[in-house]
């Protein structure tokens, strides 16, 4: 029992769900009184609003007795049974500008994996939200992928500059990747790739992953690597997409350095 990781307050699905929003909400409040938009200070391309909404969820979620691994403060308490992955604030350049594409992340993961997911756009509102083995929700509609089998067809999401002659129809570079990967599942888009090598923390995408998982969504690593680490100092390069187009997608990638 003493080698067992506990959190300091035991807590189901439900209940993590419900902190997890709201931290959520908290934040969104938060980022209604910023009025200091300029750089931290601290490193390149963190604003001090980063740290000011990222506090607000610290405080949360160390008196729920989680670990917590942020972006932009580190990790902490690890060993706890339940470990809240966030993302204060995903896409803080668009933020900055007023640009209305912008989101707080979170995911909560156990022993077994991601467990609890929620993606909150601050901007319009939108709320995507996962349970391991009970299905994705956007704002409180159950969701359900198209198919898709024909690349051609394709409006791709992505990061970074993408190759010359990738063969889709479409692309968009939103600059949030958490909402990005969230509009995978629920069929604004249909794939979302990091063309970036190696670009994206476990922030950036741990809780797009599971509402992706829940509804048949494939989302890997570009070069196969384990994507939900408990690691700050590790990087990946997230492909998303459905199966039927999911090769093409992966394929597209590799067009690019890795």
């Amino acid at each position: 029992m003493g080698n067992e990781r506990t959190t300091l307050v035991e807590m189901d699905a439900t209940q993590i769900l419900q902190l997890l929003n709201d931290v959520a909400d908290a934040i969104g409040t938060a980022l209604k009184g910023i009025e200091d938009w300029g750089p931290s200070g601290l490193r390149d391309t963190q604003y001090s609003a980063d740290l000011v909404v990222d506090q607000v969820a610290l405080d949360m979620l160390r008196a729920a007795g989680v670990g917590i691994l942020s972006e932009e403060s580190g990790s902490e308490n690890l060993d706890r049974s339940i470990v809240v992955i966030i993302d204060p604030l995903d896409g803080s350049t668009n933020a900055s500008r007023g640009i209305p594409h912008y989101a707080t992340s979170l995911c909560a993961v156990d022993s077994v994996g991601p467990l609890v997911a929620l993606v909150v756009d601050q901007a319009v509102g939108t709320r995507w939200w996962a349970t391991r083995g009970q299905g994705a929700f956007r704002n409180g509609v159950a969701l359900s992928r198209q198919p898709l089998t024909e690349w051609n067809a394709a409006l791709v999401a992505v990061s970074g500059r993408p190759p010359d002659e990738a063969g889709w129809a479409q692309f968009r570079s939103f600059g949030a990747s958490a909402i990005d990967i969230c509009y995978v599942a629920d069929s604004t888009v249909d794939a979302f790739i990091d063309m970036s090598p190696s670009a994206h923390g476990v922030w950036d995408y741990a809780a797009a992953y599971l509402i992706c998982q829940e509804v048949g969504v494939r989302v890997e690593d570009a070069q196969g690597r384990e994507l939900i680490v408990l690691d700050h100092a590790a990087r990946r390069t997230p492909v998303a997409a459905p199966n039927g187009i999911f090769d093409q997608a992966l394929a597209t990638r590799h067009k690019l350095p890795l």
